[in-house]
């Protein structure tokens, strides 16, 4: 019976020579990218495709009715190559796998028995996926189900995979039609009708309040005019009441009408007369969306605000590779009666990998690397003491495996100290390349709380962004953490 997967899972491949075959209700092409353990590969022939069908181990045909299938022979691949992914692309301009039921995955032996399973759920927008990558651990070779899709298409995928890929042709020059036959008599030229003037903006002025406690400003006497006397009313009169407190004063009367006696309600309008009305005022243009920023400009590290998001590239456009999340935390300070003391904080960095909401990988204080080696942590520090970064972790997002879709920063309290007895928490991205902070988030007062997700790294197409999260959770261990981080995915 074969292994059924689900994404990010894998197992291992029973047998040397294997054919993948990826059923898809629409006509598609399969190819295979052979990648080192940098995600690259060595040269335009490690991609194999139906212009390039034969590589290093890896071959693919057309298996007939619009299907492709690849063969894959372990003891062929060249040493140097890590992995082989296998890619299938929608054959048609403009069709998406979202048209279409799930595609399924299917990996055989030679003799024709199935040995695994992955149906590709979750796709929408997307043309393209990396369906299966067969990968190398240790001495022996495994199968993962990746399931990780492009809307971009396949010419942005395999040049992520470091493939040259030619421009697009210029379109072809439209051909002119004959000209017409001659007419017998020339038309009239008629004289050019000029086109309407555009019209004028209209400017709408933003409405203003003036404040409940300033008086309208009174009209200064002509000299020798005497100035106007706040006249009472007649005795046993009672004065017109103060409105209450949310009732809005009787409206002024619309020009050219009489101010009613004092003490004397406003006249109504005589039937059939217009009642004044204030204009409305138009609201104001909503504000635009935020922009993602990138990161590394010349003015120094961008400082993020809870639920910010930044890009991860730099000022020129190219992408960063190589990135460290520097953790950091003072202990608070106590005052006793012999003086100050800091209580000393044992809080852990953790960074939790995803594929879509399934965890696949953690790196922390029990196992400082992942398992695929793409994110490290340099080891823990059990009292908070010191400046700069407590903790750091190092991500090569280059190596960073395709079915991972987001890396969520968590720090936890091993020995149940909360962050109400922590000042000065931060996360900050730093280029590791050239060791410049790139972007910096600071939590901002202390919280009852065991643990804290500090902030996310997460695909978005091509590229990688960051985003400050901020959210207290109660958990000791970062396990214990990975049911409450769904809905930051």
């Amino acid at each position: 019976m074969a292994t059924v997967l689900v994404k990010g899972q894998n197992t291992g491949l029973t047998a040397n020579d294997v054919r993948v075959v990826v059923e898809v209700g629409v006509a598609t092409d399969l190819s295979a990218l052979l990648v080192t353990a940098a995600g690259k590969v060595r040269t335009d022939a490690d991609f194999v495709f139906y212009n390039q069908p034969q590589g290093p181990g890896v071959s693919v045909r057309d298996a007939g009715g619009g299907k492709w299938e690849a063969s894959v022979t372990t003891g062929a691949i060249p040493a140097d190559v890590d992995k082989v992914r296998v890619v299938v692309s929608v054959d048609g301009t403009g069709q998406r796998f979202g048209q279409f039921a799930p595609p399924v995955a299917r990996v055989f032996d030679q003799a024709g028995t199935e040995l695994v399973q992955y149906v590709i759920t979750g796709l929408d927008t997307e043309s393209m996926v990396i369906a299966l990558e067969i990968y190398r651990r240790g001495a022996e070779w495994k199968v993962r189900a990746v399931g990780q899709g492009y809307a971009g298409g396949l010419a942005d995928l395999v040049r992520d995979h470091g493939v040259s890929v030619d421009d697009a042709p210029a379109p072809a020059a439209t051909p002119q039609s004959a000209p017409p036959a001659p007419q017998s008599a020339p038309p009239v030229a008629q004289p050019p009708v000029a086109p309407p003037p555009p019209a004028a903006p209209v400017y709408t002025m933003p409405a203003q309040t003036a404040p409940a406690h300033v008086a309208p400003p009174q009209e200064t006497p002509a000299y020798g005019q005497q100035t106007p006397q706040h006249n009472p009313p007649p005795y046993g009169q009672q004065p017109p009441a103060a409105p209450a407190y949310g009732q809005q004063p009787p409206a002024a009367p619309a020009y050219g009408q009489q101010t009613p006696a004092y003490g004397q309600p406003p006249v109504a309008p005589a039937y059939g007369q217009p009642t004044q009305q204030m204009p409305p005022v138009a609201p104001p243009p909503p504000a635009a969306p935020p922009q993602d920023a990138p990161v590394g400009g010349p003015g120094g590290p961008v400082n993020l605000s809870k639920g910010q998001r930044v890009s991860l590239r730099k000022q020129d456009g190219s992408s960063l590779s190589l990135v460290r999340m520097g953790l950091g935390w003072d202990p608070l300070k106590k005052r006793g009666l012999f003086g100050n003391r800091e209580v000393e904080i044992d809080l852990d960095a953790s960074a939790i990998l995803f594929a879509d909401k399934q965890p696949v990988d953690i790196a922390f204080f029990n196992q400082l690397r992942s398992k695929d080696g793409s994110v490290q942590h340099t080891g823990d520090n059990r009292t908070g003491a010191g400046d700069g970064d407590d903790e750091s972790i190092i991500v090569d997002l280059n190596r960073v495996p395709a079915h991972v879709t987001a890396i969520v920063f968590v720090v936890t309290s091993y020995e149940g100290h909360t962050f109400a007895q922590v000042e000065q928490a931060f996360c900050r991205l730093v280029d590791e390349t050239t060791r410049a902070e790139l972007t910096r988030y600071t939590l901002s007062g202390g919280t009852p709380a065991t643990g804290m997700v500090m902030a996310k790294l997460h695909r978005d197409g091509n590229a990688w962004k960051m985003t400050a999260i901020g959210e207290p959770q109660n958990a000791k261990q970062p396990l214990e953490m990975i049911p409450q981080l769904g809905r930051f995915l």
